[in-house]
């Protein structure tokens, strides 16, 4: 009887090292606040894993939970069901260690500073922290609109892996992504964030290296002058947004659009972007002034320009009465 001959089938696959790898299997997001929680659930949702990193175990946990409350709503809405919720939810992982984001193809900062507390160095900071740990060839990015990512990337080895990549999570339906290369970043580089843009279903804009980019820059001054027409009495603050959202067919109105945002958020773009081309168009109008220093910032905090509940809806028409905080001039008139 001849001999059997017994041969393992594992010689016969592809070895670990020509296996094809799947672009941006595992991205990394710096900071879960608002952004950041969104673009978590964007990218697992197209099968990316994610891990994202916080401050603490505590935050870690608030954020888990806040993702599973909007998976929640969704299913509530039809949009998702509950095994498709147990899926994305088994592709994000809190991490407080910067060590989680070495096998990472793309790292994203997205981290908010405190009120009225400049954040570029931190945000340096974050992108000296990323690059200690990744590979050479893992892209590293940033979310901010008004900081440059030149500068960011100025202190790194490999500046040329460095992009601007400005995802909206405010505005409802956004589809666009702003990109924008840094002085020194590869084309190899720019051409994959687009790719990542692409997996997320959202279209790329390439735009100029510059604060504001074209989404903020525009909307920063079409603010100050809604509220400059707010303070001249030409209209109410409400009437102003109806009528932006109905001849403009806006899905929120400037004022309510600043409150989901949030006014700190807004007024650190104007400040960035008044520092950077000293233009009085992007001083921030008293009235948002005003507003950040009573704390009412929209609906994170309850009060904006508008009341909120718990769930962010809109209840109050002009509750604080914005006119007393700064009057227009037929109040005046009236007073006397």
């Amino acid at each position: 009887m001849a001999e059997m001959i017994v041969e393992p089938i594992e010689k016969y696959g592809l070895s670990k090292e020509s296996r094809p790898k799947i672009l941006f299997s595992k991205v990394g997001i710096v900071g879960c606040g608002r952004v950041g929680k969104d673009l978590v659930i964007t990218a697992s949702k197209h099968g990316i894993e994610v891990v994202f990193l916080e401050l603490s175990e505590e935050l870690i946990h608030k954020s888990m939970d806040e993702i599973a409350r909007d998976l929640d709503q969704e299913i509530n809405q039809w949009g998702l069901t509950p095994g498709e919720k147990t899926v994305i939810l088994s592709k994000i992982r809190g991490t407080v260690s910067y060590e989680d984001f070495h096998d990472c193809e793309l790292v994203i900062e997205t981290i908010k500073s405190q009120q009225r507390t400049p954040s570029f160095e931190m945000r340096k900071e974050v992108f000296r922290n990323i690059e200690k740990v990744v590979n050479d060839d893992c892209i590293i990015a940033t979310n901010s609109s008004t900081i440059v990512v030149t500068e960011l990337s100025s202190e790194l080895i490999h500046k040329e892996r460095c992009v601007s990549l400005h995802i909206s999570t405010t505005a409802p339906g956004a589809s666009v992504v702003e990109l924008a290369k840094g002085l020194h970043t590869s084309d190899e580089a720019y051409e994959k964030v687009i790719k990542f843009v692409q997996l997320l279903g959202k279209l790329s804009i390439p735009v100029i290296e510059s604060p504001g980019l074209v989404s903020v820059r525009l909307f920063v001054v079409f603010l100050n002058e809604a509220c400059e027409t707010l303070m001249e009495g030409v209209c109410s603050m409400e009437d102003i947004d109806l009528t932006m959202r109905s001849s403009m067919n806006m899905p929120l109105g400037p004022f309510e659009f600043a409150d989901k945002v949030g006014l700190d958020k807004i007024m650190r773009w104007m400040e960035n972007l008044y520092s950077e081309f000293g233009m009085t168009r992007y001083i921030a109008s008293p009235m948002i002034k005003k507003l950040v220093r009573a704390n009412r910032l929209g609906r994170i905090s309850g009060r904006g320009f508008y009341e909120y509940d718990a769930d962010g809806n809109k209840i109050v028409k002009d509750p604080y009465n914005i006119g007393e905080l700064h009057p227009t001039p037929f109040q005046t008139s009236k007073s006397q």
